[in-house]
């Protein structure tokens, strides 16, 4: 039986090679080139519309003379969206007197299903199988592309068959490679890749740490915009599956599209508050909110149809691309500064497209720019809608300042207006002066006291902390300061968020504020999640007994706190008393404090400790 199918094979392959003979001449593959030799236009196609034939099927003469010599003449055959499997025949021939090695790479990671059949020395076909579908240590060449290597006998001619499939976009960009020239050029390709990726993860954290210290909302929109077009770029090139999340086929189908729409919708929410286009451009923020939810509803369709839904996003995505486009230029023409960013960002990617197509149609030679000329043109307009942001910042931060000083020339004209009044508005000015007073004592309680606790912040602790201690120093008294900080408060607010760990902090000055009570006696924050506070006339033993009650009095609070060993928020405090001596300075028991409040924390923390005033 074995020899039956092996004499049915041989002779398949013998009328398949015939055939294929009589298409056209085989491709000499002696001399690939440095850069590889295109595949595209040597080889012939049949289509199977059923996507079930088999090997032994397309040999058989009758499928053998359905295959159809290609018609691309650039980088890449292009079957678009379709359910069928797509067959490739290649004729393959070795000239000269020695025998060689040779690789097949198309650099489309998209592809579900990549099975190459080459024929061996007995004259039977062995099978290569690889794609996003199959496991990527199985891959006869590790790489982010599919390479299948093939040997060719001296004085030799075979033809190799492609089966082709996938719900993706059908694209083949094949080339034929020496090994030396392959391994330079794809090493050429991950420096690259490393190169972009390098530079948008740097803007993408920049971006992410002025969110953080300045919370707008703009720059966490513009870091969801970068990181979702690095992930669909990341499955695009093969990276992603490569070094991220590995065979994961299902996320390989919808991960191009899925992270463009969401960076679509980013992009588009950018774009509104950036270019303030419902105050600039009314009518046409309209068309962009709509857009929005037209993007955000393509989420689930890719998820659930992406085949059917795929061909329709592209048109969107597009639609979506232009919208932007012309947004940019309005505002451009209405002379808002960062729309000149925008027009500038979507003419490098726009520009950055065609030179791609243009090589893949083989208009242009393949090189980095024209290979890798999307990915370069991405990081350009990341860099470009980057300033855009930063001008808008610089903007308002320049109107804020004029704004102030408006503000400050109004209030001079009003005074040098109250000045120069007639003697019968004197009441009127007395009625002014007050309110103005009444501001301004309103602003200097404002400026000594924290924001979020309601207590002292750092400049009253200052001042009154110097006050103090000349009147200890005058009297002869001890004074006492303890430095307090609530113990895990990172962790508190990662598991908890930002607003849970504000309101932590307010219970937490208020407890302290409670305790620490006694005229002249005053509590402050003195900065993030550390407070302190100052006892007059206490000695150590007495601000180690008061200290002991506040550190109590949070306890009773019971603010849950996961991380926390205890279950519930605690305080490490560092106390220290002295009867300040001429040559002491405020620092020096400042200083003892802090000490006693690492020794705390360095001992597991919820504990009060003391520590010396150095003379």
């Amino acid at each position: 039986m074995n020899r039956l199918r092996g004499f049915a094979l041989a002779l398949g392959l013998f009328l398949s090679a015939a055939g294929a003979s009589a298409a056209g001449p085989a491709l000499d593959v002696s001399q690939p080139g440095s850069d590889g030799l295109s595949l595209t236009s040597h080889f012939e196609v049949l289509e199977d519309s059923s996507g079930a034939l088999k090997l032994a099927e397309v040999l058989s003469p009758r499928q053998a003379g359905l295959f159809k010599p290609s018609t691309g003449n650039g980088q890449a055959l292009g079957f678009s969206y379709t359910k069928s499997a797509v067959w490739l025949r290649l004729q393959l021939a070795n000239p000269g007197d020695q025998a060689l090695e040779r690789l097949i790479e198309i650099s489309y990671p998209l592809l579900a299903e990549v099975d190459v059949y080459l024929p061996d020395p007995a004259g039977l076909y062995r099978v290569t199988e690889t794609g996003f579908a199959r496991p990527f240590a199985a891959r006869p060449h590790p790489s982010r592309f599919y390479v299948i290597p093939l040997a060719l006998p001296a004085k030799s001619e075979q033809t190799v068959y492609l089966r082709l499939k996938t719900p993706n976009s059908l694209n083949v960009p094949a080339r034929l490679w020496s090994p030396e020239a392959h391994a330079r050029h794809e090493r050429a390709g991950y420096v690259t890749q490393g190169i972009y990726f390098g530079l948008v993860l740097a803007i993408t954290l920049y971006n992410l740490m002025l969110f953080l210290a300045l919370r707008d909302l703009s720059f966490l929109l513009y870091v969801a915009f970068a990181a979702s077009v690095a992930t669909a770029l990341a499955t695009f090139t093969g990276l992603g599956a490569e070094y991220l999340w590995g065979d994961l086929p299902a996320w390989t189908v919808v991960g191009v599209n899925v992270p463009s729409s969401i960076a679509a919708v980013a992009l588009l929410l950018f774009t509104r508050r950036v270019l303030d286009t419902s105050l600039l451009l009314p009518r046409l923020d309209k068309a962009l909110r709509l857009m929005v939810v037209v993007n955000l509803l393509c989420v689930p369709m890719l998820v659930f149809f992406f085949q059917r839904f795929a061909p329709l996003f592209v048109v969107l995505n597009s639609l979506t691309a232009l919208l932007l486009l012309l947004v940019g230029v309005m505002g451009a023409i209405k002379r808002h500064r960062s729309a000149y960013y925008f027009v500038a960002a979507f003419v490098v990617i726009l520009l950055a497209v065609v030179l791609t197509h243009l090589r893949n149609l083989g208009l242009l030679p393949t090189n980095v720019l024209t290979s890798e000329g999307t990915q370069f043109g991405s990081a350009i307009e990341m860099l470009l809608l980057s300033f855009a942001l930063a001008d808008r910042y610089n903007t308002l931060r320049r109107e804020k300042a004029r704004a102030q000083r408006e503000a400050l020339r109004v209030q001079g004209e009003l005074v040098n207006e109250l000045r120069a009044s007639e003697q019968s508005l004197e009441s009127r000015v007395a009625a002014r002066t007050a309110e103005l007073e009444l501001l301004n004592r309103k602003l200097a309680a404002m400026s000594t006291t924290d924001g979020l606790t309601g207590i002292a912040n750092r400049r009253q602790f200052d001042t009154q902390l110097l006050s103090e201690w000349t009147r200890a120093l005058r009297l002869h008294q001890p004074l006492a300061l303890a430095l307090i900080d609530v113990d895990f408060f990172k962790k508190f607010n990662d598991r908890y968020g930002h607003q849970a760990g504000d309101d932590c902090l307010r219970r937490v000055a208020h407890a302290l504020a409670s305790t620490v009570c006694r005229e002249g006696d005053l509590v402050a924050r003195y900065g993030g999640e550390e407070f302190v506070f100052i006892a007059p006339a206490s000695d150590t033993a007495a601000a180690l007994q008061l200290a002991r009650r506040v550190s109590a009095a949070v306890r009773e609070l019971a603010i849950p706190h996961a991380d926390s060993p205890s279950g519930v928020l605690t305080l490490s405090i560092g106390v220290a008393s002295c009867v300040p001596h001429p040559d002491q300075q405020t620092h020096s028991l400042l200083a003892a404090a802090d000490r006693a409040l690492y020794r705390a924390k360095e001992q597991g923390r919820d504990q009060v400790q003391s520590g010396e005033v150095e003379p």
